[in-house]
């Protein structure tokens, strides 16, 4: 696994053993920021992700190498929250960012309470969890975590479909590449 492109391109990402963090493939996250840049190299420059269900961080840390200003990272595991912070340290990333070693919501809630304002939202829970999906999704709907403009979008199995409305949030897209999918919100 490896950053794809930006200011740390080809570098080296850490994963843990075993199936519960399943890393985003370097495939599918190249496609992903293709689709949101669009073709300029710019497009990411000074704007705040949440990566919510982290795992290695590989997609926040790809915005960063991208120009993302701030990236806040939520992960529950401990050994990954631990992992997401090594990835970053050998990246020599000291600052934008922060890890929060907990669940998704309370994450949100806290990020809401500081007045952190997200261009986009990235969400990967485990496949098997599917109920983490409308969760998450109705919780980003219902709390001042979004700009008019931001966009959220889900990672998911591609024969699992997380849904197309939740609260405010429509889906405008949907990828598909492998076994996996990307439902993008508005």
């Amino acid at each position: 696994m490896r950053v794809i492109a930006g200011q740390y391109r080809s570098r080296p990402l850490r994963s843990l053993r075993g199936m519960d963090v399943r890393p985003t493939s370097d495939r599918l996250r190249e496609t992903l920021f293709n689709v949101l840049c669009a073709g300029d190299p710019t497009a990411l420059a000074g704007t705040t992700w949440l990566d919510l269900y982290a795992g290695t961080g590989a997609v926040g840390i790809e915005a960063l190498s991208r120009g993302a200003a701030a990236v806040y990272f939520a992960e529950s595991s401990r050994a990954a929250a631990g992992l997401i912070g090594e990835n970053l340290g050998s990246l020599g990333i000291a600052g934008g960012f922060q890890i929060v070693q907990g669940e998704a919501g309370k994450a949100l809630r806290q990020w809401e309470r500081t007045g952190v304002a997200a261009d986009f939202v990235f969400l990967d829970p485990p496949y098997r969890l599917r109920e983490e999906y409308a969760r998450t999704l109705e919780a980003l709907a219902g709390l001042k975590l979004l700009r008019e403009s931001s966009v959220v979008i889900a990672e998911h199995e591609k024969r699992f479909d997380p849904g197309a409305e939740f609260g405010t949030l429509r889906r405008y897209r949907k990828l598909e590449q492998g076994d996996a999918g990307l439902s993008f919100y508005r």
